[in-house]
């Protein structure tokens, strides 16, 4: 039986950079300590990545995990995020309670977002943005027992 998604994994060229954005922007605390995969010699058949070195830390905020990553070597395929019509993971999204005051905080943390201001559409209001590497993260405002796109309540 599948419980639910648990954590989503980023990597990074800059880990203490990226963890003190999600901190600040989503209030995400530090799981437990810094850890290598170098450490772990499980890592290699678990990922796939013959003899990997990593740094990463595992955050969580309300129901949500995140798993960072800063790789040694950085890999050398392309380095650039996925935009939101590539193949792959793309962006995931936060629900916010009032969309319009998360837009003006995340803004003034440094949050960069692709539109002025949220997009109404019908009940809901979206609009994407990016963390410091360019990572997209969808702010999304849903009435409770809307129906077609459901509220976490």
């Amino acid at each position: 039986m599948i419980r639910g998604i648990h954590h989503i994994g980023i990597h990074t060229r800059d880990i203490d950079r990226l963890r003190a954005f999600y901190e600040k922007a989503f209030g995400f605390k530090l799981v437990d300590r810094e850890r290598n995969l170098k450490d772990f010699p499980e890592a290699g058949p678990i990922t796939g990545v013959p003899d990997p070195v990593a740094r990463f830390v595992l955050l969580k905020a309300n129901n949500c995990f995140l798993e960072l990553f800063e790789w040694t070597p950085p890999s050398d395929r392309q380095q650039s995020p996925l935009r939101p019509n590539d193949l792959g993971y793309t962006h995931f999204g936060v629900e916010v309670t009032d969309i319009e005051t998360e837009y003006r905080r995340l803004s003034q943390v440094g949050m960069e977002f692709v539109h002025p201001m949220p997009v109404k559409s019908g009940p809901n209001s979206s609009v994407y943005g990016k963390d410091p590497d360019g990572n997209i993260i969808e702010l999304q405002q849903v009435p409770a027992g809307d129906g077609s796109f459901d509220s976490l309540d």
